[in-house]
C-alpha cells in the first residue's frame, strides 16, 4: 500500500478495510503463540457446553488485527502510538472478522502529526464486537 501522508488525509475518513478469517488453524497459532488456551477457542463440545453456539475467535486475537489495519495503513513512515479496544461481541470460527477505522480528529502535537482514529471490528453480519480507539503518527509530504 501507497505511503498515506498527514496532509491527505481528513476528519470522518474511512481507512481501507481489513478482512481476516480467523478458522481452526489461525487460532492455534494464536493460543500457542499468546499462551491462551481456554478451550472455548479451539474445543467445539466444551464451547457449546458453556452456552456458546462454537468455537470463538480471541479478543486479544481482535485487539491484535486491529493494530495490524492501523500499521498496515500507516504504512513505513506512520507509527502506530495507541490502540485499546473493548470486548463486546463474539467472532464465530471459520467467519471472517472485518477490522474498520474512521479518523475523528487530526492535530499537530509537540512537531508531530498525530491523527485519531475510532475502529473496530465487526461480524459478517455488521455488528460491531470490538470498538476501540487508535492514536497514530503519520509522516508530511
Amino acid at each position: 500500500m501507497a505511503q498515506v501522508y498527514f496532509e491527505d488525509v481528513s476528519e470522518g475518513q474511512e481507512i481501507p478495510k481489513l478482512a481476516q478469517n480467523c478458522d481452526s488453524q489461525r487460532l492455534v497459532f494464536w493460543a500457542a503463540g499468546s499462551g491462551d488456551y481456554y478451550q472455548i477457542h479451539y474445543d467445539k463440545d466444551f464451547a457449546q457446553n458453556t452456552g456458546l453456539p462454537d468455537r470463538i475467535t480471541h479478543g486479544a486475537l481482535k485487539h491484535a488485527l486491529l493494530g495490524r489495519l492501523l500499521d498496515e495503513w500507516s504504512g513505513d513512515g506512520g507509527r502506530v502510538l495507541r490502540v485499546a479496544c473493548s470486548y463486546r461481541g463474539m467472532d464465530m470460527i471459520d467467519k471472517d472478522v472485518l477490522c474498520r477505522g474512521v479518523i475523528t480528529g487530526k492535530r499537530q502535537e509537540n512537531g508531530s502529526n498525530v491523527v485519531d482514529l475510532e475502529v473496530w471490528t465487526e461480524d459478517p453480519d455488521g455488528k460491531k464486537t470490538t470498538p476501540g480507539t487508535a492514536v497514530v503518527e503519520l509522516p508530511s509530504k
